[in-house]
């Protein structure tokens, strides 16, 4: 049977959608980028989209892996960081939505409690990080790389902004070898690493890239591998470690 995957998304306004029938004007809207369930796909799993109200450990208790996916920043006041400038881009898409927080943090402390696989991206590995502790940068200063690309997506250019590197002996390294290349659109970064972080990929300017939890089936990387056309190692990764949790959930179930 292939793994099942949870994917996190938002909750938005419908006005936003473009074309909306004004009737449903006061209504709501859950999305979820479409390009991870295709990811998913393409590495072997099936995913499942969580509103909002599936937080709990019922939910967690019946899937084989959790993804945390990009999006706004988190609430600064999760992590004592300074209050919040207003968005200039991207209007509502962008605003912090402290239910997401709350919501994304929950289902990262119960995947945890249960060992399964998480992959979190961009925001996603930000959540990570906040949810064992761990602070984040609030505004990244300019230091000759661009962190907040105006590329278009899906990215399909093979230099893409930077290089990352990695720590030998690490799962990214594993993943992804010394070095890689990755598009880039995050304007914070981790900082201090949670409780069993472990800083695993960072910038050429020393940017945190890529965090994890050694010995455990859980890693953090800042850039978006669901936006590059090739599949990239994190989703094959995240199947296989899946695969493992729905082998010994049937085994304990006989």
């Amino acid at each position: 049977m292939k793994p099942v995957i949870a994917v996190t998304g938002r909750r938005i306004p419908a006005t936003s959608l473009v074309g909306l029938d004004s009737r449903w004007a006061e209504a709501q809207a859950d999305m979820f980028w479409a390009e991870f369930g295709a990811k998913i796909a393409e590495a072997g799993g099936i995913s499942v989209q969580l509103p909002y109200e599936s937080a709990g450990p019922e939910v967690i208790a019946r899937v084989d892996a959790l993804v945390v996916t990009g999006g706004q920043d988190v609430d600064p006041e999760l992590w004592g960081g300074p209050a919040p400038e207003p968005a200039d881009i991207g209007g509502q898409m962008l605003t912090i939505d402290r239910r997401r927080d709350d919501y994304e943090i929950t289902l990262v402390h119960h995947a945890l409690e249960r060992g399964i696989p998480v992959l979190g991206v961009c925001r996603g590995h930000q959540v990570l990080n906040v949810a064992l502790g761990g602070t984040l940068v609030p505004d990244l200063p300019h230091q000759g790389i661009r962190h907040y690309s105006l590329a278009t997506f899906p990215d399909r250019r093979p230099d893409r902004e930077h290089a990352v590197d990695f720590a030998a002996g690490t799962l990214a390294a594993a993943l992804y070898g010394p070095r890689t290349r990755v598009n880039s659109w995050h304007h914070q970064a981790v900082d201090r690493p949670g409780d069993g972080v472990v800083v695993s990929g960072r910038a050429p300017d020393g940017v945190v890239e890529a965090i994890e939890l050694p010995g455990r089936p859980v890693l953090g990387v800042q850039w978006h591998p669901e936006a590059s056309v090739e599949l990239e190692p994190c989703f094959p990764w995240l199947i296989e470690q899946a695969r493992v949790v729905a082998a010994n959930d049937i085994v304990a179930a006989r």
